[in-house]
């Protein structure tokens, strides 16, 4: 059910009369730039409705890698934007539930050793991934006995591996498979060794009224079938719409 918005609850979202959404262009499930320069993906998709909902304009803030899009919207500098669920993220951001559950695996030489995601964590192997992605926060928690090098996104991760300076890469399975696919050398381990949660999220700041406004807005464009159309249209592969939520009081 929609209804109207109030002028505090628009003001909140966008103070500055502009819908400021921050947008991770390195990961290319959900934002990417076409033949034009031009981004698109799902979640430009979803910022676009968003502000036309609230009546006001969109700006799209674009970033490279994960963490400096979340650093712009916990400083204010954007007032949405996209970002896998993680703790080491929860201060000055509140989430939506997920809308998109995405892969990470693992990436590895054709001759590695490695068949298996348990076999990463060993002494000795070195795993390249993106600082600050989701991959990073995750392994950091999980990896115990294997070194992490932490590289300035997926470009310089599949450059260390196949110049050898690493024994794994890990990152959005999408994009290993493209890798893997577009040149010998390489090879997936089967399966998964995490899901990442992709959720929307504000400052936390911005007030409980649009944080709840935030959570059925995303609700609704999961159950509607907006994220699963925008996921056909932009020819996604690798990615699922995340299971519905319980329906929060808010929606738009």
């Amino acid at each position: 059910m929609t209804h109207t918005i109030s002028p505090a609850v628009v003001a909140a979202f966008a103070p500055t009369g502009t819908l400021r959404a921050s947008i991770n262009l390195g990961n290319p499930i959900l934002a990417n730039k076409d033949a034009t320069g031009a981004p698109v993906g799902v979640s430009i998709d979803l910022a676009h409705e968003l502000a036309r909902r609230l009546g006001v304009g969109i700006e799209l803030v674009l970033f490279d890698k994960a963490a400096a899009s979340v650093e712009a919207v916990k400083n204010e500098k954007a007032d949405i934007g996209f970002f896998a669920i993680d703790p080491a993220r929860s201060e000055g951001l509140r989430f939506t539930a997920p809308y998109v559950l995405i892969e990470g695996s693992y990436l590895v030489p054709d001759l590695s050793s490695l068949t298996d995601n348990a076999e990463v964590d060993r002494t000795g192997q070195r795993i390249a991934v993106g600082s600050g992605s989701a991959y990073d926060l995750f392994l950091t928690r999980e990896i115990k006995q294997a070194e992490i090098v932490r590289m300035a996104g997926a470009p310089a991760v599949l450059a260390a591996l196949r110049d050898g300076q690493v024994e794994v890469a890990a990152g959005i399975r999408q994009l290993l498979e493209g890798e893997a696919q577009r040149a010998a050398g390489v090879r997936m381990l089967p399966g998964r060794f995490m899901v990442i949660q992709q959720a929307m999220g504000l400052p936390a700041g911005r007030g409980a009224e649009a944080q709840s406004v935030l959570a059925a807005f995303v609700e609704e464009m999961k159950s509607t079938g907006f994220v699963a159309d925008a996921l056909k249209r932009h020819r996604i592969e690798g990615a699922a719409v995340a299971p519905s939520q319980p329906a929060p009081a808010k929606s738009i």
